[in-house]
Order: C-alpha cells, then structure tokens, then sequence
C-alpha cells in the first residue's frame, strides 16, 4: 500500500469476492470513525455478482444467474465481474464538505476525468446517476456509481467497464434503466488495463479530492 495526497490507496490482485469485500470496508470505515485508520482508496476486481441497492425492485432482477448480494448503497440492481474495474472509497467528509450529493458529483467527474485520458468523452446525464458516453450515437452507460455515507464517512464507490461480459448484465434491468444500453471501454475500441486506468486515476485523484472538499450546489441522488 502506499499514501496519496495522505490517503492510503490499496490495490488488489486477483478478484475478492464481494462478502469479503463488504466485511473490510465495513471494518475499515469503523476505524476511520474511531480515528485509528486511515482514509483508504480500494482498487479491485469482483467475481461475477449483482448486487442490489436500497431501491432495488425485485422485479429488475431477470436471471439471477449470479450470486445476489444486498447491500446498503444508494441505487437499484448492478453487476460486478471480470473485466470491470471497482473503486471504494472510504473518505471523511466531515474534515470536507458533509454534503452527500456534492460528493457524488465529484465521484462522477473523477471517473470521467480518468476516461478522458484514454480518449472516451464520458458525462453525466441529467437525472441519471452514472458515467455515460456515446455508443455508436446512443447514449450508454460505461460506469456505475453507488454510495452509502455513515456518520460522514463514505463506503461503496464507482464501477467502471473496462472490457466485461456485457451479456452478462442481461440478468438484471442495469440500474433500472432498461432503455439504456451498457457498453465497455473495450466495446468503444479502447484497450485499458487495470493497472493503466489506475494509473489514470491517481493522476485524476488530487482535482477530485479538491472537489469533494470545496462549494458545491448540485442536486444529485446518491444511487447507482
């Protein structure tokens, strides 16, 4: 592990299964409460899984050929998997902004900034929480956001695609928006490694954190 801008930044080999996952991050921003760990930037792969937000209706649940996980993000049903790079962030936002969806904005615009080192033109989209861009013309979904905040520290993070299955998101409505396709950095023409959109987002990591932490007046949700 090694420190950035102060915060610790940890990355995984291998793919961590979700439950596993879920229990550190829960343990870590306890620490981070009690003041006996740092703020932490996680980096890694999941096996595949959907994974179901606080509004997710069972009915967008198609094939659960997948493990299905509850979890207590914001938002509805998403996949993890091979080939998509997974980003939890367990930051303070009370030495910050304690303005939750400001901090989504900031989420949104790191992951954007990222993909905009390899050439991808992602955006927000009004009313629409994620990271999307262009897909042959239509509008498509290349990353999913999905937060939860407790006591003003903040678990769960970004999903980006970097090269998945995108079959695989068929057994599920992807975020409840079934008239959005998802896509992929590799779907666009894009070869990205781990490693280099990691490396895109350390470079992206200091204009994010001076985000988080300045004036903000969006209107945001915090779901996926």
């Amino acid at each position: 592990m090694e420190l950035v801008d102060g915060i610790e930044w940890r990355v995984s080999d291998g793919r961590v299964p979700y439950p596993d996952a879920l229990a550190e991050m829960e343990t870590r921003v306890a620490a981070i409460q009690a003041g006996t760990a740092r703020e932490q930037i996680w980096l890694l792969e999941h096996p595949p899984v959907y994974t179901a937000g606080t509004s997710a209706d069972p009915a967008e649940l198609i094939d659960p050929r997948f493990p299905v996980f509850n979890t207590g993000r914001g938002g509805r049903y998403t996949y993890h998997g091979p080939g998509q790079r997974i980003g939890y962030a367990m930051l303070d936002l009370s030495k910050r902004n304690k303005d939750v969806r400001c901090y989504v904005h900031a989420l949104e615009g790191w992951v954007i900034a990222a993909l905009a080192q390899f050439g991808i033109d992602a955006f927000r989209a009004e009313g629409r929480i994620g990271i999307w861009t262009r897909d042959g013309g239509s509008e498509a979904k290349i990353g999913a956001i999905g937060v939860r905040v407790r006591r003003w520290v903040t678990m769960h993070g970004f999903a980006v695609n970097l090269d998945p299955d995108l079959a695989d998101f068929g057994g599920i409505v992807p975020c409840g928006l079934p008239e959005f396709p998802v896509t992929s950095a590799a779907a666009l023409g894009k070869t990205i490694s781990p490693a280099t959109f990691d490396a895109a987002l350390a470079f992206a990591f200091p204009a994010f954190l001076r985000s988080v932490g300045g004036a903000c007046s969006i209107a945001s949700n915090a779901g996926a």
